[in-house]
C-alpha cells in the first residue's frame, strides 16, 4: 500500500474531511491532496514535504516515524535538497563576486582619464601664472626723458594774467552770491504767499463712537469760514433737539418733509449737542458738508456732540 493511500484510509477511518484536516494541521488543502496522490513535486520543498507528511500522520492517528521508515524510498530526501541549495548558493555568491570585481576594474580607466585631464589643466594654469610673474611689463621712461623749460621773459606776464583772472573770478563770485541770495528770498516770499493762500476744506472727523442706549458719539468739525450754518433735512417725520455749550436750546421740534430743509446760524458757537429721533430719515450738514453718522442709522435714537473748530484762530 502506498504512502498516500495509507494516509487517506486513516483519515477516512477517523471520519475527517480534507477541510477539517486543513483546519487541524494548518496545511493547505491542495497540499493535503498532493500528499494523498503522492505528487510531492507540488509541495513547496522536500523539507516541507517530510514535515507535512509527519503532521498529516499525527492528525490521523499514525506513528510518523514508523510511517516515514516504511516509505523512505517514496518520500523525498531533505539532504539532497540542502546540498543542491548550498551548491546553488555558492555558485551565486561566486557570480556576484566576479560581477563586483569586473565593475571595479571597468571604473579604473575612467578614473585614470579624469585624473589626467585635471593634471593637464593644472599644468597649463601653472605655466600661465609663471609667465605672468616673469614678465615685468612696459617701463614708463617718460618722466626721465621730459625736460622742463622755464621762459623767464613770460613769467611776469603770466603772473599778471593770473592776477587779472583771479580778480574777475572774485567779482563773479560776489555777483553770484548776491544773485543767489535774491533768488532765495524770492523763493521764500513765494512759499509764504502759497501757504497764506492755501485753504483747509471743512470736514468732520470722528472723536469717539457712541455706545449704550442711546449711543452718545463725539465729532470734530474743522472750518475756516466766518459763518457756520447747520442745515437739517428730513425725508419723513423726525425729531431734533439742538443745544449749545450753555445748554441753550437752538432748536427743539419735529421736522417733516414739507418743512425741510431747515437752517440754523450757529456762528460763534464752540459746541453743539444734537438729540436725534428717527436718524434714518434725517440728514445733517454744516457749511455744505454732510455729517456721517458714527453709529448705524438703524438705531433711530442717537446723541451726537459736535465740536466746532475754527482753523483761522
Amino acid at each position: 500500500m502506498g504512502l498516500g493511500t495509507e494516509l487517506k484510509e486513516a483519515r477516512e477511518a477517523q471520519g475527517l474531511s480534507l477541510d477539517t484536516l486543513q483546519e487541524t494541521t494548518k496545511i493547505q488543502k491542495r497540499y493535503l491532496q498532493a500528499i494523498e496522490q503522492e505528487k510531492f513535486h507540488i509541495l513547496p520543498g522536500k523539507f516541507y514535504a517530510r514535515a507535512f507528511i509527519k503532521e498529516y500522520a499525527n492528525a490521523v492517528g499514525l506513528d510518523p516515524d514508523v510511517l516515514m521508515k516504511q516509505h523512505q524510498d517514496t518520500i523525498p530526501s531533505a539532504e539532497n535538497e540542502s546540498k543542491v541549495q548550498y551548491t546553488h548558493m555558492q555558485r551565486s555568491r561566486r557570480d556576484q563576486g566576479s560581477q563586483k570585481t569586473s565593475k571595479v576594474f571597468s571604473i579604473i580607466p575612467t578614473i585614470i582619464v579624469v585624473l589626467l585631464v585635471f593634471g593637464i589643466i593644472f599644468f597649463a594654469w601653472y605655466l600661465t601664472q609663471k609667465s605672468n610673474n616673469d614678465d615685468p611689463g612696459p617701463v614708463d621712461n617718460s618722466n626721465q626723458n621730459d625736460e622742463i623749460i622755464w621762459n623767464s621773459d613770460n613769467s611776469n606776464g603770466d603772473s599778471a594774467d593770473t592776477n587779472e583772472n583771479n580778480d574777475v573770478n572774485d567779482m563773479n563770485d560776489g555777483n553770484g552770491e548776491e544773485n543767489s541770495n535774491d533768488e532765495d528770498s524770492d523763493a521764500n516770499d513765494k512759499d509764504d504767499s502759497d501757504n497764506e493762500s492755501e485753504e483747509i476744506e471743512p470736514e468732520f472727523s470722528l472723536v469717539e463712537e457712541g455706545s449704550g442706549n442711546p449711543p452718545e458719539s463725539e465729532l470734530d468739525f474743522s472750518y475756516q469760514d466766518d459763518e457756520v450754518t447747520l442745515k437739517i433735512e428730513s425725508t419723513g417725520r423726525s425729531w431734533l433737539d439742538v443745544h449749545n455749550e450753555s445748554q441753550e436750546a437752538l432748536f427743539s421740534s419735529t421736522l417733516t418733509t414739507e418743512e425741510s430743509p431747515m437752517e440754523l446760524d450757529v456762528s460763534g458757537e464752540d459746541t453743539l449737542y444734537l438729540n436725534i429721533g428717527n436718524a434714518a430719515e434725517m440728514t445733517i450738514s454744516i457749511n455744505g458738508v454732510e455729517m456721517e453718522y458714527p453709529v448705524e442709522t438703524n438705531i433711530v435714537h442717537q446723541k451726537i456732540q459736535i465740536n466746532l473748530i475754527n482753523e483761522t484762530e
